[in-house]
């Protein structure tokens, strides 16, 4: 049966020496229809300059791809192995100068870069060099991802792109069945939680206080299907999201450290751990869900 379905284009961007990867993100992306489009109401189409440019005159190769298919697509993915790519003329390289103008529009970016032991008379230096220049700046400004052969790339790809599209702001925009909170959410500042002395026992230290954004964020991830607290650094900024809801998007340093300080609290209490071991999810734990069980709004 026909539905209507939000369009999003993924640019697929990266040097010459990733062949393979740029073949698995497309499948990936595909496969994420499959399971996804239906339910999401969402369609990726994932974009590759080889299918999607056509012939043109009168500007520098570069600057005709970013007009053809650059300047129209929602998110980009990245993907190096050993080169950076070739100058441009206004950046080291065409993906270098691909990834910075998609920053530009404050949209989407995530970045995969291979560690896999490659023999050296397949390295080209001054390539591997820039390369590693490159990462280092990328490191500044958000959270990249690294992996150690093509499987690895799949499977860490498959679950981030999902993480992306169902908690990025970007994608919640144009999705009326999810509340979104900017970087002040009100509810989370105006409301006065009841909290029982049953719940008040859950609390080993009663010299730190919990905060209402903490009981908050709490509240919603023991709402959330798999209990989860997804915490993401992307180029640009960061975004905290549970329960299908953005509780924090944006680059405000004092916002973010409020939050920041809700998720140490919750940690230190032992409501919530780190499931990731890189800060990226955290799961509530047994005495979160009790504790939340407790705290009435």
């Amino acid at each position: 049966m026909p539905y209507q379905a939000t369009a999003y284009k993924v640019m697929i961007a990266s040097p010459s020496d990733v062949s393979e990867e740029r073949d698995i993100a497309e499948q990936v992306v595909k496969d994420w229809n499959i399971v996804n489009s239906d339910l999401k109401r969402i369609i990726l189409l994932p974009i590759r300059w080889e299918s999607h440019t056509a012939p043109e005159m009168g500007d520098r190769p570069q600057g005709i791809i970013n007009k053809q298919i650059l300047a129209n697509c929602d998110l980009l993915i990245g993907i190096f192995g050993t080169r950076l790519g070739s100058p441009t003329g206004q950046y080291e390289s065409g993906t270098v100068e691909e990834i910075s103008e998609h920053i530009k529009q404050n949209k989407p970016a995530m970045l995969y870069f291979s560690n896999a032991n490659i023999p050296r008379h397949l390295i080209c230096g001054s390539q591997l060099e820039a390369l590693e220049k490159f990462k280092t700046s990328c490191k500044e400004l958000g959270l990249i991802e690294e992996y150690a052969d093509l499987d690895i790339f799949r499977a860490k790809f498959s679950r981030q792109l999902s993480l992306i599209v169902s908690s990025h702001k970007y994608f919640l925009k144009d999705d009326n069945s999810k509340i979104v909170f900017t970087e002040s959410p009100i509810q989370a500042q105006t409301t006065t939680y009841g909290i029982s002395d049953k719940a008040v026992s859950l609390l080993k230290d009663s010299s730190i206080s919990i905060s209402s954004e903490a009981i908050y964020l709490l509240k919603e991830a023991s709402l959330d299907s798999h209990g989860i607290i997804l915490y993401l650094d992307y180029l640009g900024g960061s975004e905290i999201a549970t329960n299908d809801k953005q509780i924090y998007a944006g680059n405000d340093p004092r916002q973010l450290a409020v939050w920041n300080e809700a998720i140490e609290v919750l940690e230190k209490f032992e409501l919530i751990a780190d499931d990731s071991g890189k800060r990226e999810s955290f799961k509530i734990t047994r005495k979160g869900y009790s504790f939340a069980d407790e705290v009435s709004a």
